[in-house]
């Protein structure tokens, strides 16, 4: 479905395209450098034209509080580079935001980079060796990142479809957007916390 954020352009896109009657129908034309609510509005004045028993795929999206926001709106599948994209250049998701491992308070910290996360990057390897990896070159230290990311992004949709089906989508919703930070909120937030902690 193309259209920008043209609700006529998008509703003609849309109802030609559901009257070829296809498995599911991709969103499309968003996430290609507008501001965010310009995005959401158009998949919003998408959403109502795709049939409710079909797939709805939202083409090259998005970051995790996007996924969560876009769930919201109707969208059930998403494809995105963000993840191992992020990871090459020293970026980890966590549920409290997007942090910058190459940072040099993280040579520092010997915990996972996100506490309880099972993926095998926070299983075996500290945030201080993670950093060192990348700062030395190794290609592991991305190979760890996007393991974690990519994990990170399966287990935020596996938390939406359970959310989904016990009817408290709307509560993970509130509270995901709310721990979700920008990344200078992060950083500040673990160096007031070492502060604090006498770290």
């Amino acid at each position: 479905m193309q259209g920008a954020n043209s609700l006529e352009l998008r509703r003609r896109c849309a109802e030609e395209l559901v009257a070829m009657d296809f498995d599911g129908y991709a969103v499309g034309g968003v996430s290609v450098g507008e501001p965010e609510p310009e995005m959401m509005h158009a998949v919003e004045i998408t959403e109502p034209y795709l049939p409710e028993n079909k797939a709805r795929y939202a083409m090259g999206l998005g970051t995790p509080a996007q996924l969560v926001e876009l769930v919201a709106r109707g969208i059930d599948m998403f494809d995105c580079v963000l993840p191992t994209r992020v990871a090459r250049n020293g970026t980890a998701y966590t549920t409290a935001g997007a942090i910058n491992l190459r940072a040099g308070h993280q040579k520092e910290d010997f915990g996972p980079i996100e506490e309880g996360c099972d993926c095998f990057a926070c299983t075996h390897h500290t945030r201080a060796y993670l950093r060192h990896l990348l700062k030395a070159g190794e290609i592991l230290g991305l190979r760890m990142l996007s393991v974690h990311n990519s994990h990170f992004y399966m287990e935020v949709m596996r938390q939406i479809r359970s959310h989904l089906a016990a009817g408290t989508f709307d509560d993970f919703r509130e509270e995901f957007i709310v721990k979700y930070q920008p990344t200078s909120k992060v950083l500040e937030g673990r160096a007031n916390s070492k502060l604090n902690n006498g770290g």
